[in-house]
């Protein structure tokens, strides 16, 4: 797997790694620095209202410790009228806008942590990358999810490896409900409560038509008891700007991209 991936990397460098602070791109950037040099890899981090703080600072301090080459960048995409929309395949004007940004910036080819794994759902934000001739690394060296994790442990950042999966904040909004920088914060801040209260494993929050429903794993809603619940949901009440007195708090079994709805453009 080193291998395959270095040999890649030696193929596309110099190159700049659009790197979110999640696992895979996180573990790609901190490969590709070790193997190519400070001077052939670059990061490229976007902030946004949709991006988690905690993931920002992630990024900063790993840019830190291992020396990156780091830009921190806004894309944009809150001055686009086609992503705040909302419509199903938001995500494409999402990478549409944080390619051009990256483009902008660098004259090297652009380089996502998309792994095979990716490629099993539904994610518009691929053909952006294709437009924009941004290289996948970890696919063309036939990596999965559990190979980035694997990887990670290698590669000695074991505070990675186990990092929960946590696309942008944006994705917790049901689709054409427009995107609003304070639902956002509100959304961020209902699951920092949630995840300190009960330890799950998954927590998110959806903002629906029918009001805010908190997904969490089987266990963690399994262990939910009625009293918990309503005192849970009164904060969550508090939390969201604008929520009538009497709104509906729900919660239910986590869903990967539950927050899609209608047909795929």
């Amino acid at each position: 797997m080193h291998e395959r991936l270095a040999a890649v990397l030696e193929d596309l460098a110099p190159a700049a790694i659009a790197v979110s602070g999640g696992v895979d791109s996180m573990t790609l950037a901190s490969f590709a620095h070790r193997h190519l040099g400070r001077d052939r890899i670059e990061m490229m981090h976007a902030i946004s209202p949709a991006v988690p703080p905690e993931a920002t600072a992630r990024v900063r301090r790993h840019a830190e410790a291992e020396g990156w080459r780091l830009e921190i960048l806004d894309a944009g995409e809150f001055a686009d009228s086609d992503y705040l929309a909302n419509p199903v395949n938001r995500c494409y004007f999402c990478k549409t806008n944080l390619y051009d940004a990256i483009a902008g910036r660098t004259d090297r080819r652009i380089l996502s942590g998309t792994n095979t794994d990716d490629l099993g759902e539904y994610r518009p934000g691929l053909e952006a990358a294709r437009e924009h001739q941004v290289h996948h690394p970890y696919l063309e060296a036939g990596i999965d999810k559990a190979g980035v994790r694997v990887l990670a442990r290698q590669l000695g950042l074991d505070g990675l490896s186990e990092l929960p999966a946590s696309p942008c904040l944006a994705s917790r909004i049901e689709t054409a409900i427009p995107i609003d920088a304070g639902v956002l914060a509100a959304v961020h801040a209902v699951e920092t409560l949630v995840g300190d209260s009960l330890k799950p494993q998954t927590v998110r929050c959806r903002v629906r038509r029918s009001g805010i429903v908190v997904e969490l794993d089987h266990d963690s809603l399994d262990g939910l008891d009625r009293a918990r619940r309503d005192m849970l949901a009164a904060d969550i009440v508090r939390i969201f700007p604008g929520l009538p007195d009497g709104a509906s708090v729900a919660f239910a079994p986590y869903r990967n991209g539950s927050a899609f709805v209608g047909g795929r453009k």
